[in-house]
């Protein structure tokens, strides 16, 4: 299980890198726009399809697997004080089961889009040049599967950052 654990770490380290670079990369493109813009009036073409089709999909769906795991999602505990360990534990791995079900559902329509737009070759038209858009819609599929495989894990596997000692394995 340790492996396993330290397998998902890694991983989800990986994926954080991934989000780290996407931000800078965002913040270096805009500010290299603007500064092109303003001084010498030749903008970076596309710039407004690449940050949204691209910078802000890779900072919204890449990281979802990170989120879920350090348990950043939202969550409602209003009858949590109530169980006592053994419940609070198959409660967790209710909600886990219901959490990979829904990634898991989110994740086959968002493929099937991709794979709709990546035959078609979706692209966007910017400043008369066709900026293909179709490889950004397997970003989203690949957050939310990577956030369905988190969540099968957690459920499988006892959790082992609950902040229940008596859960901790």
């Amino acid at each position: 299980m340790r492996l396993l654990y330290r397998l998902q770490d890694g991983f989800l380290a990986l994926l954080a890198l991934i989000g780290a670079l996407a931000i800078v990369a965002l913040m270096i493109h805009v500010v290299t726009d603007v500064a092109l813009r303003n001084t010498t009036n030749t903008p970076i073409p596309a710039t407004y399809e690449i940050v949204t089709n691209y910078y802000m999909i890779a900072l919204a769906f890449v990281p979802l697997a990170w989120v879920e795991r350090r348990g950043g999602m939202v969550q409602v505990e209003v009858i949590e004080p109530l169980l006592n360990a053994r419940a609070l534990l198959w409660s967790d791995r209710l909600v886990a089961l219901v959490s990979t079900i829904v990634y898991g559902a989110l994740t086959w329509v968002t493929w099937l889009t991709a794979l709709k737009n990546f035959e078609t070759g979706v692209f966007v038209m910017a400043q008369n040049l066709a900026f293909p858009t179709w490889p950004a819609y397997f970003l989203v599929p690949l957050g939310f599967g990577l956030a369905a495989l988190t969540t099968f894990i957690r459920m499988i596997l006892p959790r082992r950052d609950t902040g229940h000692p008596e859960i901790a394995g």
